[in-house]
């Protein structure tokens, strides 16, 4: 699978880390950044997942900072983005299975890589469900779009 993975500087240690994991596992990893402990801001990182999953370039993305709360938001400024904040595997596969979400966010500074593992993995395998959750994901793209 293609995953596109950015972090600011709070979670830069974090995405490396992952994305060797990632690489490792067989996966195709765009890592749009940062790639250093220099400051940054989370939301052009964000909006680099959001545009690598609306231009084809990336099937998923994963976007981390330090909670994981800014650059959710600044991912879900874009329409073609549908990132869930998680911190436990149940919620990353609900993501998936109900609410499409083709984009995770994650808190370096709030869980490990372990769990952050354990969540990529549950998300990345999960699938959607459609039937019931369909008209509701269908009603988010009409009021982003």
């Amino acid at each position: 699978m293609r995953i596109a993975l950015a972090a600011d500087h709070a979670a830069v240690a974090m995405k490396d880390a992952l994305a060797a994991w990632l690489r490792a596992d067989g996966h195709d990893v765009l890592d749009l950044g940062t790639h250093g402990d220099a400051r940054v801001d989370y939301p052009d990182f964000g909006f680099a997942v959001a545009q690598a999953l609306a231009d084809g370039r990336a099937e998923r993305g994963i976007a981390l900072c330090g909670s994981g709360i800014g650059i959710s938001i600044a991912a879900n400024r874009h329409p073609a983005c549908r990132c869930a904040l998680v911190a436990e595997p149940v919620s990353a596969a609900l993501a998936r299975q109900h609410n499409d979400a083709n984009a995770i966010a994650l808190g370096a500074r709030l869980i490990g890589e372990e769990m952050a593992r354990a969540c990529i993995s549950a998300f990345l395998s999960a699938s959607f469900e459609g039937g019931r959750h369909q008209s509701r994901v269908d009603k988010l793209q009409k009021v982003s779009a």
